[in-house]
């Protein structure tokens, strides 16, 4: 079984705005919660890990939430929390995408999800790789424990896992209050 992991811990430290940036508007919406609708369209069990900046507000009744108090130490510690939480879910396999990426199509989610024949699949866009990404649990072992780098990490050290999944949209990041501008 696949899960659908929305990170959302980080503490948006690039973002000079009067809020989170996920918690910023964009188009009458929180950031995040652009990108909630999409993980949740796909059809996928949500986990959504939280950490920095409390999201209760935006998240859907229907989500797990999985709170990192170690997202300080990187996006790896929100990935094993989500991986440790679908786990005892019964989940084999999550697909991870960023809670401030609000391009990022339901179709993407379910086109990643069903990618099985190599443990890591990863959307392209334009032929550039983004989110969201699958990874199986064969390869679960092989992530950092630390750090923002986590399937790229194995993409880079064992492309012969890797899967590339083209899909529609972008996987444009939210990171400033200028990329907010840009967007809304």
């Amino acid at each position: 079984m696949v899960a659908a992991v929305l990170l959302a811990a980080g503490s948006g430290s690039r973002f000079d705005g009067e809020t989170h940036k996920l918690l910023a508007p964009l188009r009458g919406r929180a950031v995040v919660a652009h990108a909630l609708d999409a993980v949740r369209a796909s059809g996928l069990e949500v986990y959504v890990v939280t950490g920095a900046v409390d999201l209760a507000d935006v998240l859907a009744d229907d989500v797990h939430i999985v709170h990192n108090p170690d997202w300080a130490d990187g996006q790896a510690t929100s990935v094993r929390a989500a991986i440790e939480a679908a786990t005892a879910d019964g989940h084999d396999a999550v697909v991870v995408g960023l809670g401030d990426q609000p391009f990022v199509t339901a179709d993407a989610w379910r086109a990643v999800a069903a990618a099985d024949d190599l443990p890591l699949a990863v959307a392209t866009y334009g032929g550039r790789r983004g989110h969201p990404v699958r990874l199986d649990a064969s390869v679960w072992e092989l992530l950092p424990t630390t750090g923002d780098e986590v399937g790229r990490v194995i993409m880079q050290g064992r492309p012969d896992l890797v899967r590339p999944i083209p899909c529609a949209g972008h996987a444009t990041d939210i990171d400033t209050l200028e990329d907010l501008h840009r967007w809304t």
